[in-house]
């Protein structure tokens, strides 16, 4: 079948492109409800294959699910365990699905990866950020920041800084897609911004940066979780 002229082709996509979504998937929170699990997993990894994305971040993950979606999709992925009350959260509702944290996942080999926390946060959740190094030479990297407000002085905006010196520091070609939990940017100089401000769920507080060329969002509607899902993508810079 021909596909319709005004369709665009794989070839004429852009070279990168990262599907990011906060899935919400500790049991715990108030919006778990939503996700009706299994079929928040179920709609990630669709959405992976629809989009065939270079990349993918997720926040409020589990590690056995991320372990799931990996297989299921044939990515490479690093995990970052979150500590909670000083020490790592066991997923529930149902058990057995890992700890709590954030993941980056990746059609190409993962090379390298480094996690850390931040120098502060709120309340009983630690916040850090995780990045990896694909084998095309592309850094790909998430953070879930805290809540308390982005004014000057308070720990998010404190993190968003620390944000900002790590991506600057990447030295190579650099992405980063997560829920911010704020509208300013954390983005370093030289480094674009886009937001899902025009989302319907939570609008304006997951934000993307980068320094690859010529980048565009799509803001995907989300069936099983609080937050819609983006895709960007890309150029790679010569």
């Amino acid at each position: 079948m021909t596909p319709p002229e005004d369709a665009p082709s794989q070839e004429a996509r852009p070279p990168y492109s990262l599907l990011h979504m906060n899935v919400c998937l500790s049991g715990y929170a108030g919006c778990y409800a939503k996700t009706q699990y299994p079929k928040i997993v179920d709609e990630v990894v669709e959405r992976i294959q629809a989009n065939d994305v270079n990349a993918v971040t997720l926040n409020e993950a589990c590690s056995g699910d991320v372990a799931e979606i990996a297989a299921r999709t044939g990515y490479h992925y690093r995990f970052a365990t979150v500590i909670y009350r000083g020490a790592p959260l066991d997923c529930r509702t149902p058990g057995g699905r890992g700890v709590f944290g954030n993941a980056v996942l990746t059609k190409e080999a993962i090379r390298a990866s480094e996690d850390a926390p931040f120098s502060v946060f709120s309340g009983v959740e630690q916040r850090r950020w995780l990045c990896v190094t694909t084998a095309r030479r592309v850094d790909v990297c998430t953070t879930h920041l805290s809540t308390d407000g982005e004014a000057p002085g308070t720990t998010n905006s404190i993190q968003c800084a620390e944000l900002a010196q790590v991506l600057a520091s990447r030295g190579r070609p650099t992405i980063f897609a997560g829920d911010v939990n704020r509208r300013g940017s954390c983005a370093p100089q030289n480094h674009w911004t886009l937001t899902d401000a025009e989302a319907t769920q939570a609008p304006g507080i997951q934000h993307a940066y980068g320094n690859l060329t010529s980048p565009a969002l799509e803001i995907e509607p989300a069936t099983y979780t609080d937050h819609d899902a983006l895709v960007i993508r890309a150029g790679l810079p010569k």
